[in-house]
């Protein structure tokens, strides 16, 4: 499939976008940290973590967490987050569509801005387990007000490690991620509505490395029973353990820098 053919997939809705902490890299001016070692800088530069931990986001978390308390965390969380990235012409672009789902693997609000001027959305996070005992997920309208439960609107943004708007929920500790992966595998996490639409979906990876455990079990598990095809944009060259899930998945590699990919994507919607 062709850069124009996937462009054409992503507005028919069969293909949608899965966005990691690399799409920061289209936005212009500040943003909030954009991979897990800026984001453990942040934390830890206003509290003492041990050094061999120090680089490590999900370990550093949980020392926070255990001893300086879980309303540390979230504060410190709060404040790495609480730049406002200027979305990119990709991240407009992807709001202008109908998409029924869109998945959102990083903790900042340039999505949610994106489709700001829209109403007809909604927004499920992933809720830590420690804070909301038993509930895995909260849904949000357009405006960042509560939901009851799930939102049948025509685009969800699912956004499985939580966000900073509109609640500051987050899973970014240890314990945060043991607690849904020991129940994602039974798909237990996963809204049933974001289970329900994905049975018709292909996903396109942008922004998103393979080269740890937690994005390559939570990639699994979203595209779990989906139709497909797949596809990720990857220019540099795979490690061992990505090589091998985007083979296991089913995954197209797509070669090409995420600023080209994202220019061909756009200029693709303008031609047609």
């Amino acid at each position: 499939m062709d850069l124009s053919s996937i462009a054409s997939c992503l507005e028919r809705g069969t293909l949608v976008p899965y966005l990691g902490p690399g799409m920061l890299s289209l936005c212009s001016g500040p943003t909030p940290p954009a991979d897990p070692l800026a984001l453990a800088a942040v934390l830890t530069a206003k509290v003492s973590v041990p050094g061999k931990i120090k680089n490590r986001l999900t370990a550093a978390a949980q020392f926070i967490e255990n001893f300086k308390h879980r309303q540390t965390l979230v504060k410190g969380m709060n404040e790495a987050c609480a730049v406002q990235a200027l979305p990119s012409p990709l991240h407009r672009w992807l709001a202008t569509l109908k998409a029924p789902l869109i998945v959102d693997t990083w903790y900042d609000d340039t999505m949610r801005a994106a489709l700001a001027a829209r109403s007809d959305w909604a927004e499920v996070q992933g809720l830590s387990q420690s804070e909301h005992f038993g509930t895995w997920v909260g849904w949000y309208d357009a405006v960042g007000a509560a939901l009851p439960d799930a939102a049948d609107t025509p685009t969800v943004l699912y956004k499985p490690w939580g966000g900073h708007a509109p609640a500051g929920n987050y899973l970014v500790s240890d314990s945060d991620f043991v607690e849904v992966l020991t129940e994602i595998d039974i798909q237990t996490p996963i809204p049933a509505l974001v289970q329900q639409r994905r049975a018709a979906l292909g996903f396109v990876f942008l922004g998103c490395r393979f080269n740890d455990q937690l994005p390559r079990a939570f990639a699994r598990q979203v595209m779990k029973r989906s139709a497909g095809p797949h596809f990720a944009v990857l220019p540099d060259e795979p490690t061992r353990m990505e090589a091998r899930f985007l083979a296991e998945q089913g995954i197209t590699r797509i070669e090409l820098p995420l600023a080209e990919m994202a220019a061909a994507l756009c200029g693709a919607a303008v031609a047609a």
